[in-house]
């Protein structure tokens, strides 16, 4: 599968791919990475969830700007089981 990222989207994956982890990813910036595999929407339990092939997962509480540890790592995985790898983001 051919994945084609711009510029924005591409560094925000970059952030997300990053090692050490990386701790001021902000939300609004996840969320248009996120857009452009599927539907995101906020949950009325306040939490963002993207829908892609009829598949929806949550990423938990979107209370503060930036992602948690624990966010930032179930969107590496999710983007993982997309075919967005760290190597894949690197190579653009």
């Amino acid at each position: 599968m051919s994945i084609k990222l711009d510029h924005h989207h591409r560094l925000t994956a970059q952030r997300l791919f990053s090692h050490p982890l990386c701790h001021n990813i902000q939300w609004h910036d996840v969320c248009s990475l996120l857009a452009r595999f599927g539907e995101v929407h906020e949950t009325h339990r306040g939490n963002w969830a993207v829908t892609v092939e009829g598949e929806t997962v949550s990423f938990g509480s979107t209370r503060t700007r930036d992602l948690t540890e624990d966010q930032v790592i179930k969107v590496r995985h999710f983007l993982r089981t997309l075919g967005l790898t760290k190597e894949h983001v690197r190579a653009a």
